[in-house]
């Protein structure tokens, strides 16, 4: 059906982004996995369309429904930051098919040490791709740094799982089965720190209200980050914890235990299901726009925002990534 597009904002968040229950339908919409099989020609056209929209130049004909669908690929598939083109591995709607099946294999494949170290080190390889391609793009990450980045965290998640799978050797069984958590959960706490860690140091791009932009705060980098870390662990937690409960259930039941074969399938499975449902719940903890108090900012950047706005500008604003 068409309307009048005059005033139709394409970047207005269809669900109130201050409630926790907007976020995570907005992000339902973003991270939806079907959106990984779209051509890249229709990607380039949605790119174009919310363009077009901003500039208030859209083709004739055209309607509200085909400008949403735009928007939901645009947003799936490009960064905010800088509007270019994500990979396809490190963009969130490539979560739930990803992590399923690198989840599945770790819960599955934990007794042995090869594997252990094997399924860490593909999802610390992962979860670097994906930390590095949901940055804040303020500042460029140089290879040495984001090599530096990759090998700490890779080592943390594997000498985490390691030393906790010696440790639990005479524990029950259940507890072994939450080692990759525990090593999942430690190696995000490096991960997401190390492959954002420009932010840190140079401080994250803060605006105003109108997206004008301010200057840059290390304070709010630091906010942001532990967001985004407590995100991710809350992504992993209940998989990783309540699933290895399911799994040690059902492997006691007498038809499990004649098609031992499917039981990775059936984990990889399982971790999808709860995937689907986790990575909009943890995307939608904290706002992708933060708000932060101006007094909570650096002197000098609280000095150069008084300069300049006095007292009309109580609060800044930043992307915090996913």
């Amino acid at each position: 059906m068409e309307a009048n597009l005059s005033s139709f904002d394409i970047d207005a968040p269809r669900w109130d982004q201050g409630t926790f229950l907007g976020r995570v339908k907005h992000f339902f919409n973003v991270t939806d996995p079907r959106t990984v099989f779209v051509p890249e020609q229709k990607l380039d056209w949605a790119k174009v369309m919310v363009e077009k929209s901003r500039m208030g130049v859209l083709p004739p004909g055209t309607q509200v429904e085909q400008l949403l669908y735009a928007k939901k690929l645009y947003d799936s598939a490009f960064h905010p930051d800088t509007g270019e083109k994500m990979n396809v591995i490190g963009r969130m709607s490539f979560q739930v098919p990803g992590g399923m099946i690198i989840t599945g294999f770790m819960l599955q494949f934990y007794r042995t040490m090869p594997a252990v170290i094997f399924w860490q080190w593909v999802n610390q390889s992962f979860n670097a791709l994906v930390n590095y391609t949901n940055r804040n793009a303020a500042f460029p990450t140089s290879v040495r740094q984001m090599a530096l980045s990759y090998f700490t965290a890779t080592t943390t998640a594997v000498a985490t799982a390691v030393g906790m799978n010696m440790l639990t050797k005479r524990a029950p069984p259940l507890v072994g089965r939450w080692v990759p958590f525990a090593a999942v959960a430690a190696a995000n706490c490096v991960n997401i720190p190390m492959m954002r860690q420009q932010e840190l140091i140079h401080g994250i791009c803060v605006k105003d209200r109108n997206h004008n932009e301010i200057g840059h705060s290390r304070r709010a980098a630091a906010i942001g980050i532990t967001q985004v870390v407590i995100s991710r662990i809350t992504m992993a937690a209940p998989v990783m914890i309540l699933l290895p409960v399911i799994m040690e259930r059902l492997e006691k039941l007498r038809f499990m235990q004649k098609i031992k074969v499917l039981h990775a399938p059936l984990q990889v499975m399982l971790s999808g299901c709860f995937l689907i449902f986790m990575v909009p719940v943890a995307c939608g903890l904290f706002p992708q726009r933060c708000e932060l108090s101006v007094s909570y900012l650096e002197p000098e950047l609280q000095d150069t925002i008084k300069a300049k706005y006095g007292e009309l500008l109580p609060y800044v604003y930043f992307n915090k990534g996913l």
